[in-house]
């Protein structure tokens, strides 16, 4: 299905009321607990028809459309409510309740104004099968829910789009009604019990709500933030929802103004408890950082081990002998380039391209001597997994070490690292342009240890396959061609 955004466009929306159309969506899940009814979202098209392009239901009563009517249309005497509303600016209530369906329910279509323009309509359909004699929190949300109706139309209504919508309390988490000085009216028996589990002893309603909240904060100054975030809401403006904490709990607090054009201002507060919450984000902090610093060690160990081999080589006098020293100061290397990249990321992944462009000039000093060779590297690798990322580099690094020593013998060269993407896989290329492979040779039977190496990488930790010969284009030179299955699905 094609995004909410899409769909704007195709009722002629202009960006900005893409943009506001996709900021009420984003918060209308309030209005319809609120109102206890299903809320859909039309857009005018150039047919005449209308077209529905959201929906949502609510959590706070049964659902009087059961149907998904998104991508559906209307037209012909069933829009005429929608035109109404959209020529006089203002909720159009129809008159006689819907019979045809399972339950009876009573539309009424509010216009979303924007920059002074109704750009779409929101019908919100009563379930009247589910109605009853209210208490006192649904007449509360019911006068509330008119309340935001009204801003709505007039165009005060969504605030910009929150930055962890998931996040934000719900109107059965705990509600809170404030008049026009901040003073609680209303506190829903779950807001009541939010406020208790912070600690405190008395009542919410008649109290200066911001008042109240200050109390209860640990922290003064974000006492004092939230205190003032709940003055904000009184005067008008749509605060961020804050957290208010202290020894015994952590509270999630949403301020929203509730000012219709001629009614009584005030403001609705929203609270959640979110201690388990925070207790939970603060032991992935803590963990995440604990893993992040064992890579951090690593990455020193593995450095000490590199400087220690060395030192070991050169005190070696015989030369084979150093030159493994030197192999195994490479491998150690390389890996602990990955780690030091893993110290420094927040997940669990290696940007491999970052990684390569370390370890790259590092090899360019090992095969520097006697055996000179620019190495150079096109396409992208992408960010992998560490299980995979550590391996791969491993494996890249000894296919070009061992192009640049057995490649040019002695001469000048180019060694061609490239990365690219087989739908799911990852093909990597080294190519060189050297003398090429003997006729005879079998890089399955070979016994260098750097092919060796190579293989078991390969074929165990990355599940590929690794293939060696001419260069597929022609051309003087080898390729060692990896095909990792899989591993071409990039993290980005």
């Amino acid at each position: 299905m094609s995004s909410l955004s899409e769909r704007l466009t195709r009722g002629s929306a202009s960006p900005s009321q893409v943009d506001h159309a996709r900021r009420l969506v984003a918060d209308w899940q309030l209005l319809a607990d609120l109102s206890f009814a299903d809320l859909t979202l039309w857009v005018p098209l150039r047919s005449g028809a209308w077209w529905c392009v959201a929906q949502v239901r609510p959590l706070t009563a049964p659902t009087s459309q059961p149907d998904d009517l998104i991508g559906s249309e209307v037209t012909g005497a069933d829009v005429e409510p929608f035109l109404q509303a959209q020529r006089e600016g203002r909720p159009i209530t129809e008159g006689e309740p819907d019979w045809s369906g399972a339950a009876p329910l009573r539309r009424e279509v509010i216009p979303v104004r924007h920059d002074g323009v109704v750009v779409a309509v929101l019908a919100k359909d009563t379930n009247l099968a589910a109605t009853r004699s209210p208490s006192t929190l649904e007449l509360t949300y019911l006068d509330i829910a008119a309340d935001l109706t009204l801003m709505v139309a007039s165009g005060t209504f969504p605030p910009r789009m929150l930055d962890d919508a998931e996040m934000s309390p719900r109107v059965g988490d705990g509600l809170v009604r404030l008049d026009a000085s901040g003073t609680a009216v209303y506190a829903s028996p779950n807001a009541l019990s939010a406020y208790r589990r912070m600690g405190l002893t008395g009542d919410v309603v008649g109290s200066p709500l911001a008042e109240v909240t200050r109390g209860v904060s640990a922290d003064r100054v974000a006492g004092e933030a939230v205190a003032a975030s709940i003055d904000a809401a009184v005067a008008g403006r749509f605060p961020e929802p804050m957290d208010v904490e202290n020894d015994a709990a952590t509270m999630l607090v949403r301020a929203l103004p509730l000012q219709t054009p001629g009614g009584e201002e005030g403001a609705l507060v929203l609270v959640r408890d979110v201690t388990d919450v925070r207790r939970r984000d603060r032991a992935l902090m803590t963990k995440d950082a604990t893993i992040r610093e064992i890579h951090h060690r690593v990455k020193n160990n593995l450095q000490t081990v590199a400087a220690l081999l060395r030192l070991q080589a050169r005190r070696m006098t015989e030369p084979a002998a150093r030159a493994a020293l030197e192999e195994s100061v490479r491998r150690v290397a390389s890996i602990a380039v990955v780690h030091e990249t893993l110290a420094g990321s927040r997940e669990d992944v290696v940007d491999v391209d970052d990684v390569l462009d370390q370890v790259l000039p590092m090899l360019g000093d090992v095969t520097a001597v006697g055996r000179p060779a620019r190495f150079t590297r096109d396409g992208a690798f992408g960010e992998l997994p560490a299980a995979a990322a550590t391996p791969l580099v491993m494996a890249v690094t000894e296919l070009l070490h061992n192009a640049a020593e057995h490649a040019f013998d002695g001469e000048p060269g180019t060694i061609v690292l490239h990365a690219a993407r087989d739908g799911d896989d990852l093909v990597v290329r080294v190519r060189d342009d050297g003398r090429g492979l003997p006729a005879d040779f079998d890089p399955a039977a070979s016994t260098g240890l750097g092919l060796q190496i190579v293989r078991t990488l390969v074929t165990s930790e990355l599940h590929g396959t690794l293939e060696m010969g001419p260069p597929a284009g022609g051309g003087p030179g080898t390729e060692a061609v990896l095909s990792l299955p899989g591993a071409g699905r990039p993290r980005r």
